[in-house]
């Protein structure tokens, strides 16, 4: 998995180091740069086995609260539109709008809420192992 991700930090320096008539038009924003999720959890270390790179585009009907359920992979995204609220079991609280990051609990139950008359439109990468599920839901 540190292969993988060396491997793609030197390949984006590479593309942000290319040289063109238009560079000053290319702008980069960082969403989100961090070692701990949403919540202030600290982050696991990687797990061994053949790294399994996953990306969802996730939209959440209106008014629908997703199952109590956890994620054992690392995973973090972005709303593309509409507004999301995140609900751990211990009851933290996160509200999402359109272009927020979110970098997911890992290996803790939660749920996610639209409450709004709108579609939730959200992106997740989840980086994790080949074979290992990205999401678990509690039964």
């Amino acid at each position: 998995m540190k292969k993988l991700f060396i491997l793609f930090c030197f390949a984006l320096m590479c593309l942000i180091g290319c040289k063109s008539n238009k560079i000053t038009d290319i702008e980069v924003t960082t969403l989100v740069k961090t070692t701990a999720s949403w919540n202030g959890a600290k982050l696991p270390k990687y797990l061994d086995g053949d790294p399994e790179i996953t990306i969802l585009k996730i939209i959440i009907p209106p008014k629908t609260k997703l199952p109590l359920h956890k994620h054992p992979e690392i995973n973090a995204g972005v709303v593309l539109k509409g507004e999301l609220t995140v609900i751990s079991e211990a009851n933290d609280t996160l509200h999402l709008k359109a272009g927020e990051p979110i970098v997911e609990l890992v290996d803790t139950w939660h749920f996610g809420r639209n409450d709004a008359n709108e579609p939730v439109e959200i992106i997740v990468f989840y980086a994790g192992v080949k074979g290992t599920p990205i999401t678990i839901l509690k039964k």
